[in-house]
């Protein structure tokens, strides 16, 4: 999964030759899996055109401030164009637009969006080599990444002038790259490998019987996710569940057993900076198991248990320099005993849900957690997607760290 995934990204297009790569422009970001709107310069209409764009994207394009030709005579809401955009992509971005951007000048609907955006800006120039290498094209550069915007470099090859240097515009491809790679070096959590563990564990009564629970794994994997999302390397160790993720910084690694989650956790523990347990580990296990499939035969039958190895309080003892969290699911004197296993067992941050809270806990799309923290900080948050509080959690772990 590329970082851009579930992203918006507004494509600007300006009047340039390079124009026609816009199209496939579009289709690379959609690949990535982002969500693309596209504003062009009216010029720029007699190099692509805008049905082109608004087929590939799947959203119609925008060029003028209202549709002249329109009987209503919509307004195109620049502003709104700019806060529904994650990320701004200007491509290509010819010398007389990237001069309006430097300057403020807004008779376009294309700079004055560019003007309302609050997202990053990426600009990906397109000219040929003499304008490249002129000193006013060199001050707009030095001006618009003052402003915080990042020009992706043009490439060398020939031009439409037929010279042969410098002012190509970056391949589609190339730029889609540069943009995940400069997202992932900026993001809080670039270099840190983070460890969560997901899921319910199965312990073996038989061959085809177990002693299991109700978790689904979704509070684990969202986290995954979630971390993955702001740069870090994840390793996923997950019991049986039937969520999924794909993602390129994310490994999963599958267990069934208290034990196997237990090894596969102090595996990868050491080289880990952040440790999330949200995992749902049996706390008992057949004593015995059968190696043949127990027969109906009597009325009851008694299985004797014994305990299954803690893997956040394990974890917690060997603890150095890692930042751990675990999660406590509560009935009664909920914070009481999320406070009493928040320092038992060595954890920065507790994550406590209570099964009497409607809408949390397992199999459930959302939940309602409190972050308490071994300063004996509290923070309730409401009823949320469980994609949200991953966020609330991964958050509080990054201002934790950087306090």
């Amino acid at each position: 999964m590329s970082i851009l995934s579930g992203k918006h990204i507004l494509l600007g297009v300006s009047a340039g030759i390079a124009a026609y790569k816009s199209a496939f422009l579009v289709r690379e970001f959609i690949k990535a899996g982002a969500t693309v709107k596209v504003v062009m310069t009216p010029a720029s209409k007699d190099f692509v055109t805008p049905l082109t764009l608004s087929t590939l994207s799947k959203n119609p394009v925008e060029s003028q401030f209202y549709e002249k030709d329109s009987e209503n005579e919509l307004w195109n809401n620049h502003v709104e164009l700019g806060l529904w955009a994650d990320y701004f992509v200007i491509a290509p971005a010819t010398a007389n637009t990237m001069s309006k951007m430097a300057y403020g000048t807004c008779d376009n609907l294309l700079l004055a969006t560019y003007l309302s955006a609050k997202c990053p800006v990426y600009i990906a120039p397109a000219m040929d080599l003499d304008m490249y290498k002129h000193q006013s094209t060199t001050n707009t550069f030095h001006k618009l990444e003052s402003f915080g915007n990042t020009i992706i470099p043009a490439t060398s090859g020939e031009l439409a002038s037929g010279l042969v240097g410098k002012g190509r515009m970056a391949e589609p491809e190339d730029i889609v790259t540069f943009i995940e790679n400069d997202i992932l070096q900026k993001l809080p959590l670039k270099g840190k490998q983070v460890l969560i563990t997901a899921g319910p564990t199965y312990e073996a009564i038989d061959p085809v019987r177990f002693i299991g629970n109700h978790s689904s794994g979704k509070m684990g994997f969202e986290l995954a996710k979630a971390a993955a999302n702001l740069g870090a390397e994840v390793i996923l160790i997950s019991g049986p569940t039937n969520q999924t993720l794909k993602h390129s910084l994310v490994t999963v690694i599958p267990v069934v057993s208290a034990q196997e989650m237990y090894e596969a956790a102090h595996l990868h523990f050491k080289t880990s900076s952040i440790t999330i347990c949200a995992a749902a580990v049996a706390d008992y296990k057949p004593k015995n198991v059968a190696t043949h499939k127990i027969k109906k035969k009597d009325a009851t039958l008694t299985i004797e248990l014994e305990k299954t190895k803690d893997v956040l309080a394990s974890l917690g003892d060997i603890k150095k320099h890692q930042f751990l969290v675990g999660f406590a699911l509560e009935t009664n004197n909920e914070v009481e005993n999320a406070k009493s296993k928040l320092n038992r067992k060595n954890l920065d941050i507790i994550v406590l849900n209570s099964l009497n809270d409607k809408g949390a806990g397992f199999k459930s799309e959302t939940n309602k957690v409190t972050l308490i923290s071994k300063n004996d900080t509290q923070k309730a948050f409401q009823l949320k997607s469980k994609a949200e509080v991953a966020n609330d959690i991964l958050n509080e772990i990054i201002s934790q760290i950087h306090a």
